[in-house]
């Protein structure tokens, strides 16, 4: 299937929208010191980067059940690289990228 110039920018414009969103929440649901705008896509969730431990993890997997209505397992632990990690997770889950709002929060 080949996508258009539209669809193509449509497509872009959804990632970015669902990227934003997954940020926002991490910010509210972790209470993170830090405004969702300067977490960057590929940004280590743990270790140097957002440095998050162990409990952040369960967090995220409520918070992704919650607001996205996805399950993350234990098996799928690779996938809290980082937040282009997620989002791809989220959208080979559910098989497209899910509409979603997103809202500006200031840590």
């Amino acid at each position: 299937m080949v996508l258009d110039y539209d669809e193509l920018l449509e497509h872009a414009r959804a990632r970015a929208a669902l990227n934003r969103r997954v940020k926002t929440l991490l910010v509210q649901s972790l209470d993170l010191d830090v405004s969702p705008e300067h977490i960057g896509d590929d940004q280590p969730l743990f270790g140097r980067g957002l440095e998050l431990d162990s409990l952040d993890t369960l967090e995220i997997v409520v918070m992704f059940e919650e607001h996205l209505g996805v399950t993350i397992t234990d098996d799928d632990r690779a996938e809290f690289g980082s937040v282009n990690r997620l989002v791809d997770f989220v959208i080979g889950t559910l098989g497209e990228i899910p509409r979603v709002e997103t809202e500006s929060v200031s840590a």
